[in-house]
């Protein structure tokens, strides 16, 4: 602390008392009722892998351990310490910003091992060497810790990049050798459904997010008691071992700070790839994802049913978590259930005033639904990227092979701040597998044309137009303010002319739906422009931008391909359907 200019021991020790934390039973009953009050509407047991549990209990009985959690909602904040005392597990000392110590919540929560942070603390040396401090500490007591992996709540559905700031933390205090071992305990956390969307969707169109205070806390628990969200899905991968990715303590990485952060980056990604490997896919997930592709249209329980047996089929042979809402999507009645559960405009309307029910997602409602189907992509991205890839090989000259690999990599490379991927040799196999549907896959793709057709024709289900081209809409939006955009633009200019564009594009029916004009995507959509050096001065800025342009107009010529043929299996589909109907 000597180092640290203007560092006194008395501004220390105020710091240090912002961080206090403690266990009062009185205060732990009561968040505990709190808790519960929050989560009212959702079934009152959470959904538990009983596997899972049991082999968290076992690792947690050798080491220390930091839960990390998805987060989608300020629910979640409760859902853990709920889940520990459910599961008889030890209690955790959570992490969350100081912006939710308001009123009497502030002493309450410290009091039942809450521990406050500040948010921007990168100017504020003294109070980052203190917070580590803090951590080293609770680490070498074996006290279990847990924060949210992605640093605050994804207002997309997706999963966000992991946040590295409290864990260096942890990884220092490990490395100095104050635990043999820390364990990486990820917790996966997903709804049915969730209130707080309509916020999300507003965001989305460029409004302000609400500041939290006792006002918003009773508004927010008053809420959750409007209507039943379904069930609270909590899952517990395999926990990664801090040791095995950075070595034993005092090891090399203590002086080489560049392959500490490497390997820091590794390990948190690989905790949040087990988290999204073991998120269950929801029935609200997928209907959203079938509804949004209609822009619109509504359809009817048996066209519902019918298109999605492919995609339950497609989870079933690759073995994907899945919720027992999804389950239920095997019967027309689960399917009803499904979308009556999110009808009267959360985020679906039904209209039931003619000879049968009918059910679609209204444009008002885009952004709300994007938000469900953005939670099932992860299952679905692979097989989403084939498809674009085999597309793009149709029309490609020369190596149709070589070129259905590059273009794949391509699509992994863009949409890499959006989703999590394998390494690229894991990504590789992963393709070939998807592939492996068709034989001699490799012999037909280099005929090219209608053998390509033929190939998209029998695979099932196509799901890139659903899942995918909302990003690409999205990249385009940014691209084309690109075009006359001073080089190094900044993120508020630039967001704020893709909205003006987006919504120009949405009134001429350049782009498919509202969905994707969106403060949200814009911001990684920047990214992958900064990615592609668009946003910075150079003698070849505008001819790269305008080519980058066309290379995004080129993929969504490529998903109008694809949805093209999935729409013609789906009238192919109501025909057979119909004709057995009228055999009846």
């Amino acid at each position: 602390m000597d180092r640290i200019p203007g560092a006194t021991v008395e501004d220390a020790g105020k710091m240090l008392d912002e961080l206090s934390t403690g266990w009062s039973q009185v205060s732990v009953d009561l968040v505990s009722v709190l808790g519960r009050l929050a989560s009212r509407g959702f079934d009152p047991e959470f959904d538990y892998d009983e596997y899972q549990v049991a082999a968290m209990r076992a690792a947690l009985e050798a080491h220390p351990a930091v839960l990390l959690f998805s987060h989608r909602s300020y629910i979640d904040g409760v859902v853990v310490p709920v889940a520990m005392q459910d599961n008889r597990l030890p209690p955790v000392h959570m992490f969350g910003g100081i912006n939710l110590s308001f009123g009497l919540m502030g002493p309450l929560m410290r009091r039942s091992g809450m521990i406050f942070i500040r948010r921007n603390i990168g100017n504020d040396p003294l109070y980052k060497y203190v917070l580590k401090e803090y951590v080293g500490y609770v680490v070498e007591k074996r006290f279990n810790l847990s924060w949210s992996i992605e640093g605050t709540r994804s207002r997309t559905g997706k999963m966000l990049p992991p946040k590295l700031g409290l864990m260096s933390y942890v990884a220092d205090a490990y490395l100095d050798g104050r635990s043999d071992d820390i364990l990486l305990q990820g917790v996966s956390i997903c709804f049915d459904q969730l209130h707080e969307i309509t916020e999300y969707a507003a965001y989305a169109r460029g409004t302000e997010k609400t500041p939290e205070g006792l006002r918003w806390l009773y508004n927010f628990i008053k809420a959750q008691g409007e209507r039943n969200f379904g069930k609270i899905y909590v899952r517990f991968p395999e926990a990664v071992s801090m040791r095995q990715y950075l070595g034993a303590p005092h090891g090399e990485l203590t002086q080489d700070p560049a392959a500490k952060r490497l390997a820091l980056q590794k390990m948190s990604f690989e905790v949040a790839w087990r988290i999204l490997q073991a998120t269950p896919v929801t029935a609200t997930g997928l209907v959203s994802a079938l509804l949004l592709t209609t822009r619109g249209t509504a359809l009817t329980l048996d066209q519902l049913h019918h298109t999605l047996q492919d995609s339950l089929d497609y989870l079933e042979r690759k073995q994907s978590p899945v919720s027992t809402s999804a389950l239920r999507l095997r019967s027309r009645e689960g399917v009803r259930a499904a979308a009556d559960a999110l009808s009267n405009g959360h985020p679906v309307t039904r209209v039931d005033s003619g000879r049968e029910p009918v059910w679609y997602i209204a444009p008002d409602d885009e952004h709300a639904a994007a938000f469900y189907r953005n939670s099932v992509i992860h299952a679905f991205l692979e097989t989403s990227i084939v498809e674009l890839a085999l597309a793009h090989a149709k029309h490609a000259e020369g190596d149709r092979v070589a070129a259905f690999w590059a273009q794949a990599m391509r699509l992994r490379d863009l949409l890499k701040f959006d989703f999590y991927f394998a390494d690229s040799t894991a990504f590789r196999a992963n393709i070939a597998q998807e592939m492996a549907w068709h034989q001699d896959w490799e012999d037909h793709l280099g005929v090219g044309g209608n053998e390509i057709d033929a190939m998209l024709y029998a695979k099932r289900p196509l799901m890139s137009d659903a899942m995918l081209r909302v990003f690409f809409e999205a990249y385009e939006i940014v691209a084309d303010v690109l075009r006359d955009a001073p080089p190094d633009i900044g993120p508020e200019e630039l967001t704020e002319l893709a909205l003006g564009l987006g919504r120009q594009f949405v009134a001429q029916g350049r782009v498919r739906s509202s969905e994707p004009v969106s403060t949200l995507l814009f911001a990684t959509a920047r990214q992958v422009a900064v990615d592609q050096e668009l946003i910075a001065p150079a003698a070849d800025l505008a001819e790269r931008r305008v080519a980058f342009r066309r290379e995004l107009r080129n993929i969504l010529r490529d998903f109008d391909y694809v949805e093209q043929i999935a729409r013609n299996q789906f009238v192919a589909r109501e025909f057979k359907a119909r004709q057995g109907r009228d055999r009846i």
